[in-house]
């Protein structure tokens, strides 16, 4: 079974928007009066040495992150009060009569079934004993890539990466995609790297796969040479894998193959015979990494049938163990939480199945979610928000001094057909195919795997459909999509300290308004920047136009290089490229949006601050938060983001307006000669 650990694959159906409603629990929840945290800032630090903290500083020294987080701030605290929210709906419909087959009866009978833990641990892991035994039959290398191929129709799927989605090179058609896989580690570097942190981490899952086999019946010195076995196959696989920095280069991953020709890389696996198995037919693929799959088929022949047999159960295991009995979770965290992350403690049952249900039912529960929690007020006034910004990132392109009137128009162009979605979907998902029993939590989970690779497949050689999701309505966080070209802001992120109805605009510009400039200028960044105006894959620019944007590009990578976190580790400049570009590019636009309104026009102070300063301490409040070392360590080896702190003091450091609101001087850590602040957009 998959385990279900994506945010980018929900899907689409009928809107809620501007009906009448019942009364709203956010219309009756206290309003907020006072919008910015004075007392957590530090005023000890010079704004101009450390502005993060001058902004934060008080915060960060009071506030402890809870034991069963791996980090907390204003996405934890946002993200909590959204569990607290959709808890408080799950409780409520599970306390009604719910008809069969209905949203309420499908997201309240899934929550029911995983929070009867007696019933889990009765079970053991017996549920996923008919797979183990499927794979324990197989004889050789072609009958394990059959039991592979036919797996992905049970919910499964092994070894192959795949997905359907948009050509890049034909936005509008879904074409079957294969990508790396076969790695238990988050990337390749954790196979190879000598640093003492990733030797302990690499013992930790020697030691994790071990545990899988002892709790399913393997005796401990079989178990300990398995988890050996499986390491050593996994860092085979592994060098054949891209880097993080490899992975983001959209030109390089776009690899498109006649099925024919495919096959003559991989003579051992019989493509046609997979992919008939896996429910598809086509005569072309795209192939991200062939590399992956040239060493998989080599190594499927030359390594023994056992280790792969091994290999396979391993899997099974470890993406089951969520949804199997105590000992198996607790593995489980063992390594994913505790040895990766550095948390002290696992969530409580609710919340774990309150974000469950998110994900395996995201358009069910956020219909319920919306109804209750996101006003039309609401989006009628992000939307004023986003097309404020718009406006002014159109203004702002016009004027650029390095961009040729050519590259210009066609920058505007893909500007002005920006796909925005706000809130939820225009139409709802529907999962009519999906058996959910709340006696059953494995097999409503196997239900919910099935349905989703169902809907995967159904997409082969079809009209690509632009209203999709890939976030639910609850989800804090956001997205731009250079396939669809889109940007899309779920409702769950709509909400204080990111915008507040009621908030000042130096607030919500600072906030939301960021969140919206950055977003629109991932069009615009070292990846979108390689998409046209309809999604596809496309050069749109002048060569000079190109080769002024690359050379503006290097010197923020180069800046962010500087950057350490946990004394000894550095910023990858080029892994955080794109959000650095969008972070940089979105504080310019929400500031020149802010400077449009009236507040931002005014010297009238709040809080003791210009609207200039409260705009920008804004800013430096929605980022702030603190994370355990393994958090940090983990992040910077994989997250295209930058620390907290530097998307905070990075963008200021380049915004003359920051400069002028603080009195930033030279002498300032943070102060950069006005010849060598970093201007995209």
């Amino acid at each position: 079974m998959k385990s279900n650990n994506w945010l980018w694959l929900a899907a689409p159906m009928l809107a809620l928007a501007a009906c009448s409603h019942k009364p709203n629990p956010a219309d009756t929840e206290p309003k907020l009066t006072v919008f910015f945290d004075k007392s957590g800032m530090d005023t000890t630090v010079k704004p101009g040495d450390n502005f993060f903290d001058y902004a934060n500083g008080a915060w960060l020294k009071k506030t402890d992150i809870p034991a069963s987080e791996t980090g907390w701030g204003s996405f934890n605290v946002l993200y909590n009060n959204n569990q607290k929210h959709l808890h408080q709906i799950l409780e409520d419909i599970s306390a009604q009569g719910n008809d069969k087959g209905s949203k309420e009866q499908k997201v309240a009978d899934l929550y029911a079934s995983g929070m009867d833990t007696v019933a889990i641990e009765k079970l053991g892991y017996s549920p996923v004993k008919p797979t183990l035994a499927k794979i324990n039959a197989l004889k050789d290398y072609k009958e394990l890539l059959t039991y592979v191929a036919d797996s992905f129709k049970d919910g499964d799927g092994y070894l192959l990466g795949f997905y359907v989605g948009p050509d890049d090179k034909n936005s509008t058609k879904n074409m079957p995609q294969f990508g790396q896989s076969g790695l238990g580690l988050p990337n390749r570097d954790y196979y190879f790297n000598q640093d003492e942190a990733t030797k302990k981490i690499r013992a930790a899952y020697v030691a994790y796969i071990a545990k899988l086999f002892t709790l399913s019946g393997t005796d401990a010195a079989t178990a300990a040479k398995n988890a050996d076995a499986i390491m050593k196959l996994e860092t085979e696989l592994a060098k054949s894998h891209s880097t993080p920095v490899e992975l983001r280069d959209p030109v390089k991953n776009y690899n498109k193959f006649a099925v024919a020709d495919l096959q003559k890389q991989v003579p051992d696996m019989d493509l046609k015979d997979i992919f008939k198995r896996m429910g598809f037919n086509s005569d072309s693929v795209l192939v991200g990494q062939p590399k992956y799959y040239v060493a998989l088929d080599q190594l499927l022949k030359s390594q023994p049938i056992d280790v792969w047999k091994n290999k396979l159960i391993f899997m099974a295991l470890s993406t089951s163990s969520p949804y199997l009995s105590k000992a198996f979770r607790d593995a489980n965290f063992d390594f994913y939480g505790k040895a990766l992350y550095g948390q002290k403690q696992q969530k409580e049952r609710w919340k774990v199945m309150v974000s469950t249900v998110d994900r395996g039912l995201g358009e069910l529960l956020g219909q319920l979610y919306v109804e209750k929690y996101f006003t039309p007020e609401a989006k009628k006034r992000i939307t004023e928000l986003v097309n404020n910004l718009q406006s002014v990132y159109h203004d702002r392109i016009e004027k650029l001094d390095w961009m040729s009137p050519e590259t210009k128009k066609k920058a505007e162009d893909k500007l002005s057909a920006f796909i925005k979605k706000i809130g939820y979907p225009d139409h709802w998902k529907k999962y009519d195919d999906v058996d959910i029993d709340k006696n059953g939590f494995y097999a409503n989970m196997q239900s919910i795997s099935k349905h989703d690779y169902k809907e995967q497949i159904d997409k082969v050689g079809k009209k690509v459909d632009r209203t999709e999701w890939g976030m639910t309505p609850p989800t804090v966080n956001a997205y731009y999509n250079p396939g669809f070209n889109e940007i899309v802001f779920p409702a769950g992120i709509l909400q204080f300290p990111f915008f507040d109805k009621d908030a000042d605009d130096a607030i919500n510009y600072g906030g939301i308004g960021m969140v919206i400039g950055h977003e629109m200028t991932h069009g615009f960044d070292d990846q979108g920047s390689q998409y046209d105006k309809d999604g596809n894959l496309k050069q749109w620019w002048t060569k000079e136009d190109e080769a002024k944007f690359k050379a503006k590009t290097k010197a923020v990578a180069t800046q962010y290089d500087g950057y350490t976190v946990l004394d000894n580790m550095h910023v990858n400049g080029n892994l955080t490229l794109g959000e650095n570009i969008a972070d940089n590019g979105g504080l310019a636009i929400a500031y020149a949006a802010f400077k449009k309104t009236k507040q931002g026009q005014s010297n009238e102070k709040i809080d003791g601050f210009t609207p200039d300063q409260r705009f920008f301490l804004s800013l430096a409040q929605i980022w702030r938060s603190k994370n355990r070392d393994e958090t940090a360590r983990m992040r910077i080896n994989t997250d295209p983001h930058s620390p907290a702190m530097y998307r905070v003091n990075g963008p200021i450091s380049n915004l003359d307006a920051w400069y002028n609101a603080f009195g930033i001087k030279p002498g300032d850590k943070l102060y950069k000669p006005e010849n060598q602040r970093i201007k995209i957009w």
